[in-house]
């Protein structure tokens, strides 16, 4: 076996050939040429564009458990210059909000279930309350944010902690990254939400065209441990919603798997399933950073 062979044995089968798409790509990129922005409030508020994904190549009778956490881009905070409608560095930033994860509400479940439709991950909250108690996002306003997705597999062997890094897979897509606002302060993201957002309707002059069948999903493979490969196709040059639908190009998606070397009792609160019933996530199936604690939770529908 070669080394790149011996690298990519390095994950257990459940998560070793884990694909994602990530959903309304056209969407994203749309918003990532403007500078997404995403509300954040103190009773939280919901994303949108919603992150969405399609999973291909589990296990059918493994299960899984999904979920996201938002870290952030780098150490500034940021200011809006409306004279030059951009974003300027306004100086270093703030402490890190308390780190949390967002658990799928369907976790665990089987990967014929994950597979079968798409995810999506339309209960998860973005807030600014540092004290928050309702297991929202905890995000500092001015701050950019890389979303990314886990994927991890619920090993059922009694010494599975032994093993922890090879049963889960990290993916980011960088065109999903965002600036947290409490108001949203360029123009055009406000009038391209106004225009995307089914909830919305209210606020529009014309009915936009729909986004989803104009996406060009993106795939990319978990990588071996302890590597980040980027997979980059051509940038189409920037032009109409037209010409941007004809061409659907696809920006750069960069996978990441990371090692978490903390372990607890008990990952998070209960799950519970869908029949009702409620069991905790032992963590022998892996190790996870303290943080893991705080899982969130929504049940409110979307607000723009």
């Amino acid at each position: 076996m070669n080394d790149r062979g011996a690298l990519l044995s390095a994950k257990a089968p459940p998560v070793s050939g884990v694909r994602v798409q990530l959903e309304m790509q056209a969407l994203w990129q749309q918003f990532n040429q403007l500078g997404t922005e995403m509300i954040v409030t103190k009773s939280g508020r919901k994303m949108f564009p919603t992150f969405q994904v399609r999973i291909s190549g589990m296990d059918p009778s493994a299960e899984y458990v999904l979920l996201m956490d938002f870290i952030p881009v780098d150490d500034k905070r940021y200011r809006y210059a409306f004279h030059s409608s951009s974003w300027l560095v306004a100086g270093r930033g703030d402490v890190a909000a308390p780190s949390r994860m967002h658990f799928h509400p369907d976790s665990p479940a089987p990967g014929a279930q994950w597979m079968k439709q798409t995810v999506s991950f339309d209960t998860l909250k973005l807030t600014n309350n540092l004290l928050d108690d309702n297991g929202h996002m905890i995000l500092n306003s001015m701050h950019r944010y890389q979303p990314r997705f886990h994927v991890v597999y619920v090993d059922p062997a009694p010494n599975s902690h032994l093993n922890a890094y090879k049963n889960f897979c990290s993916f980011s897509f960088p065109e999903t990254q965002f600036m947290a606002v409490t108001a949203y302060q360029n123009h055009r993201i406000t009038q391209l939400k106004i225009a995307s957002n089914p909830f919305a309707k209210g606020f529009r002059t014309t009915d936009p065209q729909g986004w989803e069948n104009n996406t060009r999903p993106l795939a990319v493979c978990c990588p071996p441990e302890g590597r980040a490969e980027a997979f980059i196709t051509q940038q189409g040059e920037k032009g109409s919603k037209a010409s941007a639908r004809q061409k659907s190009p696809a920006p750069q998606l960069v996978e990441q798997c990371e090692l978490f070397l903390y372990g607890k009792d008990f990952m998070g609160p209960n799950m519970q399933r869908k029949d009702g019933e409620t069991s905790p996530i032992p963590a022998s199936c892996f190790h996870v950073a303290s943080y893991w604690d705080s899982a969130g939770s929504s049940q409110d529908r979307m607000d723009m």
